[in-house]
């Protein structure tokens, strides 16, 4: 069995085959010597599937995310979850469960989470990425933070992951589409693969 924990079994919104193909291109992306870097981990689903991949290339994941959650995750929202609700502080919080499921899923000498905002660590940033996966806020000004800030630490060859991308507004937020159609206006992406709602680009 490739995963110590089934990701299956951690709290999450990726399907399997968008996970298994994260998987992938972060093998191939370990390549590069460069890490791998994650914005929005919740409680950690896609940090096993990518923390996975660079544990057996000897790479590193750096998790970034704030654990308290994104807009619809807060009290009376779609998919607000009780359990990770922190009633004292009055504030969702993931962190617990997601270090959890890092120390069961054996990453915890692969995996350097980063609890703090993206933009805030973005701008403090200074080394080069071999895989980018975007996957925080879905809000325009976040989306388009998270673009700005991490795009430019991708190096040639790197890949640019963005999950919950819609073709159609009925199906989803279009804050991932808009960032994804950025980065093919850019020039500096070409895209490799979409798979269900998630984009897989190429820095050229």
């Amino acid at each position: 069995m490739r995963y110590d924990i089934s990701p299956q079994a951690i709290k999450g919104f990726l399907d399997p085959a968008e996970g298994e193909a994260l998987y992938h291109a972060a093998l191939a992306a370990c390549e590069l010597q460069a890490c791998c870097l994650e914005v929005g981990s919740y409680c950690g689903k896609s940090t096993v599937y990518l923390g996975t991949a660079c544990r057996e290339r000897s790479a590193v994941l750096f998790s970034v995310d704030h654990h308290r959650g994104s807009e619809e995750h807060q009290l009376n929202e779609e998919y607000h979850d009780p359990a990770l609700y922190d009633a004292e502080a009055g504030l969702m919080d993931s962190w617990p469960e997601f270090r959890r499921n890092l120390r069961a899923a054996r990453l915890e000498d692969t995996v350097v989470p980063i609890v703090a905002g993206s933009e805030l660590v973005a701008r403090h940033w200074n080394s080069k990425l071999s895989l980018v996966f975007i996957d925080g806020g879905h809000s325009r000004q976040a989306a388009l933070a998270d673009y700005r800030g991490w795009v430019p630490h991708i190096v040639p060859g790197g890949t640019l992951a963005i999950h919950d991308v819609f073709e159609h507004p009925e199906e989803g937020g279009r804050a991932p589409f808009e960032i994804r159609e950025l980065a093919l206006a850019s020039g500096l992406f070409t895209l490799s693969r979409q798979l269900q709602s998630l984009a897989l680009l190429r820095r050229t």
